[in-house]
């Protein structure tokens, strides 16, 4: 597929900030206005995981899972230097950045407990999305999100307990594997299956021209609505305390661009193909939220700080990648693979 559509915002990356502003404010609105509403869809939840975001991620993956080429598995798997860049930035580099910017920025040790769930949680989910956006290795990312899940099983109860100095963190096996099956799974299954009939019954060329750009539009619809729900679940905090909000950005802000930028120089020094650093890069800087908002929640209680600076993480987050995906691509002729 040398001509496959990517995903694309169409008409709406040019003004794509100003959509981001008006769904910040959409959900800021909800959450002051009819707060009884927004705490019924927060409620909405399996095993931790909500619901409501759990189906606007389907579609946000659908695209990007539908492109997935399953006869490049068994390359990715070989493929071993970008998936040991990549994880060395999630467990090895990432925590203690965290830790070091959250010590140095937040008084307040809840704040900093929450930016340290956070910078222990590599995404496993919705950054498969961006590595689309970017044109980056889909594939590749597959099999480290995997990887990653695994290692969250193992790692992320004693890394938490270690760089918090606390007792008792729980293993979250459920969300993990709930966040996993939902997130990239079941969009991967039925992504594959879609693919399969369309071009059996329609053949490749509808498949790219007809059938992934209306799915591209709905997956940015999602996306937009996930900016809605997650504004309004914190809008009266936000409102309230906003400067506080702002004071727990600055590290987590900071994380993003350091972890981003570090790794995709990694990449570049060791020559890899553009694809191959850019997924690096935008995994080696992804948080996986859930996981750490549900485990501020068991911790550290429902109100606490904690649970507020890991909410803050993916309002953060979403125009961080979003901005790394538009450069990441202006990048392209920096590397062997792809110079003209």
């Amino acid at each position: 597929m040398n001509q496959e559509a990517e995903v694309t915002m169409g008409r709406f990356e040019k003004y794509i900030y100003v959509w981001i502003a008006l769904c910040a404010l959409a959900g800021l609105l909800l959450g002051s206005l009819v707060p009884e509403f927004v705490h019924k869809i927060n409620a909405l939840s399996v095993s931790g995981v909500s619901i409501p975001i759990a189906v606007l991620m389907f579609f946000l993956m659908y695209p990007a899972m539908a492109k997935v080429k399953l006869e490049e598995l068994s390359h990715a798997v070989k493929n071993v230097s970008p998936t040991l860049t990549t994880l060395i930035a999630n467990w090895v580099v990432a925590p203690p950045l965290m830790v070091l910017l959250a010590w140095l920025v937040l008084p307040n040790p809840d704040f900093r407990a929450g930016a340290i769930l956070l910078g222990i949680s590599p995404c496993t989910g919705m950054v498969l999305f961006w590595i689309t956006f970017a044109r980056g290795n889909v594939t590749q990312g597959v099999v480290i999100t995997a990887i990653n899940a695994v290692s969250t099983l193992l790692l992320y109860a004693p890394l938490a307990a270690f760089y918090l100095g606390v007792g008792g963190v729980p293993v979250p096996f459920a969300l993990v594997a709930t966040s996993v099956v939902l997130f990239v799974g079941l969009p991967l299954l039925v992504g594959q299956g879609s693919k399969y009939l369309a071009i059996r019954h329609k053949g490749e060329q509808w498949f790219i021209e007809r059938f992934l750009p209306p799915m591209n539009m709905i997956a940015i619809a999602a996306l937009l609505g996930m900016l809605v729900l997650l504004f309004s679940s914190e809008g009266q905090v936000i409102l309230e305390h906003p400067l506080i909000v702002a004071l727990i950005a600055v590290p987590i802000f900071l994380h993003f661009v350091l972890m981003l930028v570090g790794t995709y120089l990694a990449g570049w020094f060791l020559r890899y193909r553009y694809e191959d650093a850019s997924m690096a890069a935008l995994i080696g800087s992804s948080t996986q939220f859930e996981i750490a908002i549900g485990t501020a929640m068991v911790v550290f209680g429902l109100g606490s700080g904690a649970a507020l600076a890991t909410v803050v993480g993916p309002l953060i987050e979403v125009p961080v990648m979003v901005t790394a995906t538009k450069l990441l691509k202006r990048t392209r002729s920096l590397f062997p693979a792809n110079a003209a």
